[in-house]
């Protein structure tokens, strides 16, 4: 029990240094921004200049991740207004970009309790978050412009990849928790271990590409 409390309490103190630096790193990509305006653009006051920024990222560039931009601290103040059009036409997509974006919110705040108390120390549901968070990272986010099938990726692909992964995330989340208290419990490894050809199938998503014919 005191060891549990403490990881708590260690798990807290991470969280609060978190949200300190998170709001931190906002104020220096707002000042970068502003800083490096282009002498052309002096014109513009800030918040019309401001609209969309890329983090650009120089830990995911050393990864070979590409495009290297920060999904947590880049913005677009445009993005509502393509609202109306998602509605219309694929009117799951709005609510499934946020459970994306809370999910990579969620992992990076657990980065820095796994570098202290260790992955195995994790809730399962953690745990889960996770490997979910690893999939959009390197299976939906990351991209390889000179493949045909991550060059151009139209819209539905797009969300459809989306949609499996929540729904994947949603599915193993419920059966934890659902059998969390019973004498057949689910963890994260017998999921894993037991769906290995859905986790395969997730990640191999992205390399379909619809014939032309």
């Amino acid at each position: 029990a005191g060891a549990v409390r403490e990881r708590r309490a260690v798990a807290g103190a991470v969280r609060e240094r978190r949200a300190v630096a998170g709001a931190v790193r906002e104020r220096r990509a707002v000042a970068g921004a502003v800083r490096e305006r282009p002498c052309s653009l002096a014109h513009l006051t800030p918040p019309v200049l401001l609209q969309v920024f890329w983090g650009l990222d120089k830990k995911l560039a050393q990864r070979k991740h590409f495009p290297s931009v920060n999904w947590l601290v880049s913005y677009s103040k445009y993005a509502r207004l393509l609202d109306d059009h998602y509605d219309r036409h694929f009117p799951e997509f709005v609510a499934l970009r946020t459970r994306a974006k809370e999910i990579l919110q969620e992992e990076e705040d657990l980065a820095e309790i796994v570098q202290l108390v260790g992955k195995a120390s994790l809730a399962e549901l953690d745990k889960i978050t996770l490997e979910v968070a690893k999939l959009l990272k390197d299976d939906f986010l990351q991209q390889n412009g000179h493949a045909p099938y991550d060059r151009y990726c139209p819209f539905y692909k797009t969300v459809g990849i989306l949609q499996n992964i929540i729904a994947f995330y949603d599915l193993a989340r419920h059966s934890v928790e659902t059998t969390a208290h019973s004498e057949n419990r689910l963890t994260w490894a017998i999921i894993r271990d037991n769906l290995g050809d859905v986790l395969y199938k997730l990640s191999a998503m992205k390399f379909k590409v619809r014939d032309p014919r």
